[in-house]
């Protein structure tokens, strides 16, 4: 273990946590929501650093990232606990377990910076669960990785606070943050947390000049309302309306049955999200037009993805080849 970083003493040995907006306050032998930040005599300890659940060669359009070196593979790493407690999370099994109740392996921040150069990879992704209650492992990391010439990209939920987000942005250079729902209360119904707080990630990561794409897991009768779905695109819009935004296909797990996400419903979004944002895509749903970027100027398809298969033939750097309109791509 690691003594955490963003935490304050309160009487009685007790501690509060600042890492994310619970704020919480652990009691010694405790740990906080997150179940991988633990109290013991006092102080803060990081339970999962140098802790792994996962590691794989992923396809960076798995993540989803689709405007950031498509066709490329990056490292993919993660631990386990999750400061948000989905009813409908697709990952439970990895983000809703403790450290004692999995089988975790040991590993440096050295050794997978190394790993990350030595496997033709663009750099490391920690995911498969919430990259930001790893902070401490994830900051140590990201510095060597860059070092190495490489990128960082984080796959998170956006709950965290101000202060860690900005100490981590400089050596992050992209990320896909799950927008869950424009609506607070789904939040706290079915999420346990808050909006505004991933908002504010959101919009803060954007100003810092990191590559942002924003996923949205749609799930019919929760979160599938025109009213809220009009309220993403606005709200991408007048922050950068290059942002690409995937609408993503919802299946029953964890705690929740409600039926899939029909095809129809998807590309009904899909069309209505284009008339005012150039990046749209669809998720968990195969091919289609919800997984080509087209180029906005002249429409000619400039990448085609094809499942994990990518034909970016019709990039030229970051221009479109057809017409030379200047695209918002990292490659």
């Amino acid at each position: 273990m690691k003594v955490a970083h963003f935490f304050t003493n309160l009487e009685n040995n007790r501690v509060q946590c600042l890492l994310c907006p619970h704020q919480c306050i652990i009691a010694e032998g405790r740990r906080g929501t997150c179940r991988v930040r633990k109290n013991e005599g006092g102080i803060l300890y990081a339970q999962t650093y140098g802790k792994i659940s996962s590691l794989a060669l992923d396809p960076i359009e798995k993540k989803p990232l689709y405007h950031f070196y498509p066709g490329r593979e990056i490292l993919s790493v993660g631990s386990v606990g999750c400061n948000l407690h989905c009813s409908f999370c697709q990952n439970w099994s990895i983000s809703q377990a403790s450290p004692e109740n999995f089988s975790l392996r040991e590993a440096n921040p050295e050794d997978l910076a190394s790993l990350a150069h030595r496997n033709g990879s663009i750099g490391l992704s920690y995911t498969y669960n919430e990259p930001f209650i790893w902070w401490e492992f994830v900051y140590d990391t990201a510095q060597l990785v860059q070092k190495k010439g490489l990128k960082n990209v984080l796959v998170t939920n956006g709950y965290v606070e101000e202060k860690p987000l900005r100490e981590l942005l400089p050596w992050i250079d992209a990320l896909n943050v799950d927008l869950k729902s424009m609506d607070d209360d789904f939040y706290r119904r079915y999420c346990g947390g808050t909006l505004s707080p991933v908002l504010r990630t959101i919009e803060i990561s954007v100003q810092e000049g990191v590559h942002v794409e924003v996923t949205n897991l749609i799930i019919p009768g929760l979160n599938d309302r025109r009213e809220l779905i009009e309220k993403l695109v606005d709200w991408i819009y007048d922050l950068n309306p290059d942002i690409p935004l995937h609408f993503s296909r919802y299946f029953p797990a964890y705690k929740l049955d409600n039926p899939p996400t029909t095809v129809s419903l998807l590309e009904e979004v899909y069309h209505f999200a284009r008339e005012k944002l150039p990046f749209v895509y669809l998720g968990n749903i195969g091919g289609g037009k919800g997984n080509i970027t087209f180029c906005p100027a002249c429409g000619r398809e400039v990448v085609i993805r094809r499942g994990y298969q990518v034909d970016a033939s019709g990039l030229s750097g970051n221009r479109c080849r057809f017409c030379g309109f200047s695209l918002p791509f990292y490659n």
